[in-house]
């Protein structure tokens, strides 16, 4: 019951939230951008929460915990969010006072590659049950070397930074592509201290590191 309270309460809140941070600086509700990219977000969501209430509830309960317990992670979570939740009031007000001129079939574009992101999030999901918001390694946890793990050590990092970068332009903004751009050394940033951290307390990290190179982007990190 306790979990259920909690997903319903984030089922409410989140479109409550996110339409309050684009619609209020947009001053509008005639922003269709906003709606795109929100039945996006939205709706694909509810189908992941529903997937894994039924097939997994641990691993919602993991992705509801967000005590973190490295101090490292914690600051540059506490970084990311500030970053986050000014970048994403830039979006309205470009809308309210016209500031950029995108184009639908870029608009659009944007929002393909929002869905892509949610998607490999999605796969990484269904591959890793302890993928969890917070770095931390539990007694019978083991090193996931399949899927997308099989390609680059944090998939689901590639898949929030698609989702990331390409925000901007699906809310048909230029003008916070460079706040948003902070996300790459932010992540950068995250994913050298839980490798720090999954090398030191998870059995045969170190080995799956040494057989798959790259960390982010194949052939390049």
């Amino acid at each position: 019951m306790a979990l259920k309270k909690k997903i319903v309460l984030i089922l409410i809140a989140a479109p409550l939230v996110i339409g309050l941070a684009l619609f209020g600086p947009a001053g509008t509700l005639d922003y269709w951008q906003a709606w795109v990219y929100m039945a996006i977000l939205l709706v694909p969501m509810l189908f992941v929460v529903l997937y894994f209430w039924k097939k997994d509830p641990a691993f919602l309960e993991r992705r509801l915990k967000t005590k973190e317990k490295e101090t490292k992670q914690d600051i540059i979570i506490k970084v990311g969010t500030t970053v986050f939740t000014i970048a994403f009031l830039i979006p309205g007000f470009d809308h309210r006072f016209g500031w950029s001129d995108v184009s639908v079939e870029i608009v659009l574009a944007a929002d393909a590659i929002v869905f892509l992101g949610y998607l490999l999030i999605f796969l990484v999901f269904k591959e890793n049950a302890y993928a969890g918001r917070t770095v931390q390694v539990e007694k019978e946890q083991k090193v996931v070397t399949t899927g997308p793990y099989s390609v680059i050590r944090h998939p689901m990092y590639l898949g929030s930074l698609l989702l990331y970068l390409a925000t901007p332009v699906a809310l048909g903004s230029y003008v916070a592509v460079p706040l948003f751009s902070l996300f790459v050394p932010v992540m950068i940033l995250r994913i050298l201290n839980e490798e720090e951290v999954l090398r030191r307390d998870l059995s045969g990290y170190t080995e799956y590191c040494n057989k798959t190179k790259y960390r982010l982007v194949p052939f390049i990190w």
